[in-house]
């Protein structure tokens, strides 16, 4: 009797434990580096972007980028859902700080002043793996009253999961 309890439990937890392999494989939550190629718009000119995401369980998440600094912004917050098996969109805006030109400028104007938000689009594919995905990204550009404005643009994005070796 002992021996068939130890057999239905080893095989309960390896059951468990390749359901959550297989899960792990077709889902966006976790925390990712990718690197961004933007075609068009005023980012485009960026040829070493990079984003760090992170999905949470439950739709929401958090960008930043590389460029984060220049000038200083926010990381982006925004959402996710899944659109189909291994198929992802996520929505995700930043405030824009207004950039100076000078030392003097920055000084007087009391620090970095807001200058409008952006808001990127992706679509997401996550390989059979789980590990990596591909993406098309469209960025919009909103000045201060929220009004579109040009500069905006599209690309791509790869991405890998960031994991414990």
């Amino acid at each position: 009797m002992r021996v068939v309890a130890i057999a239905v439990l080893s095989l309960a937890v390896a059951t468990r434990s390749t359901a959550q392999t297989q899960k792990a494989s077709d889902d966006l939550a976790g925390a990712w580096r990718g690197k961004v190629t933007l075609t068009s718009g005023v980012f485009a000119t960026l040829k070493d972007l990079q984003y760090m995401y992170v999905f949470n369980a439950g739709g929401t998440m958090t960008e930043s980028s590389n460029y984060d600094g220049v000038p200083p912004v926010p990381p982006a917050y925004g959402v996710w859902r899944r659109t189909g098996p291994r198929m992802f969109e996520a929505k995700y805006q930043w405030f824009q700080s207004k950039s100076v030109s000078t030392s003097d400028e920055l000084i007087k104007s009391g620090g970095w002043m807001p200058d409008g938000h952006g808001s990127i689009r992706q679509i997401i594919t996550v390989s059979a793996d789980g590990n990596s995905f591909t993406s098309k990204i469209t960025v919009e550009l909103f000045d201060k009253a929220g009004k579109p404005i040009a500069g905006g643009g599209s690309g791509t994005a790869v991405g890998e999961r960031i994991r414990f070796q």
